[in-house]
């Protein structure tokens, strides 16, 4: 866990860094063109600076050993940081799509400003640097499995698509219709709100101990068939917690085999599906006699 929290440590203090750059860059870039959409654009970029503190609270959180009051661990404090970063995500596209919808109401009384061609530029290298980020903060989040880190990878893709639609608004404002500026916002609402949804649910199906997928649970099961003595794994039952996994197998094995035998098979069969699994943290495997599965 150590490594997990270094990675995601470094990764994290870039995406500070390149935020605080790009939000002041996007909101004088705002101003200056009077561009609401690119205003919109910059707090959103502004609001990733907090998400980012979120992750390093939750991640060192995570990485905490076990203790007398919490004996499984601290791994679902991920989840907590996750379901933070959604609430966050989604009150900010809920604020910029109630300003996008004022100035169009307002529009018939006051005409909308036309944005210069300075937000154009700030848009596009928006999505450059955005989409950027998304890759690198994925990749980390794929390296150490942190849905945390992941939620924070989906929040830089967030933003690179809000700034699509800032610069979508701005060129057809610039084209002689300035509601599409107003237009824009809404629409990075409506994406801020889809990639808000998307980590809400995943952090809450690692909160309720959701299982693994039907594919991995298919190669856990082979891994531990191919020992010698196994005849058949009756059950296995798997939970996410956090970003590991915990789980339950029972293995059948001759009723023959004394005690040491069959204790010696389970315990590598434990080891080796932990080695080959990286995200489980712990399996409890409990033998039964051939054809005495329990129920």
């Amino acid at each position: 866990m150590e490594q997990t929290s270094g990675l995601a440590l470094r990764v994290s203090r870039v995406t500070i860094a390149v935020n605080l750059i790009l939000s002041v860059l996007k909101l004088l870039a705002g101003l200056i063109a009077h561009s609401g959409a690119m205003v919109s654009d910059a707090l959103h970029s502004a609001s990733d600076v907090f998400s980012t503190v979120v992750v390093i609270i939750g991640m060192r959180a995570a990485s905490k050993a076990s203790d007398r009051e919490h004996p499984y661990g601290h791994e679902r404090m991920e989840c907590v940081a996750a379901i933070v970063l959604a609430v966050t995500l989604l009150i900010t596209g809920l604020l910029i799509g109630w300003q996008g919808l004022r100035k169009i109401v307002s529009s018939g009384e006051t005409p909308l400003a036309v944005p210069g061609a300075l937000a154009l530029g700030a848009a596009v290298l928006s999505i450059l640097v955005k989409e950027g980020m998304y890759h690198y903060t994925r990749a980390a989040a794929r390296a150490v499995n942190s849905s945390a880190l992941m939620a924070d990878a989906w929040h830089h893709r967030s933003d690179a698509l809000s700034s699509i639609g800032a610069l979508i608004g701005i060129g057809g404002a610039r084209l002689g219709l300035p509601v599409l500026d107003p237009v824009a916002s809404l629409v990075i609402c409506l994406m801020i709100g889809k990639a808000a949804y998307d980590i809400f649910r995943d952090a809450v199906n690692k909160m309720v101990d959701q299982s693994v997928d039907a594919a991995t649970e298919e190669r856990i099961r082979a891994c531990a068939l191919q020992h010698a003595g196994v005849e058949n794994v009756d059950q296995i039952l798997t939970r996410r917690f956090g970003s590991r996994v915990y789980i339950e197998m029972e293995i059948a094995m001759n009723g023959d085999m004394t005690l040491s035998q069959s204790h010696a098979i389970a315990e590598q069969v434990h080891a080796d599906v932990e080695q080959a699994f990286p995200a489980v943290k712990h399996i409890m495997i409990h033998v039964n006699p051939t054809g005495e599965a329990r129920e």
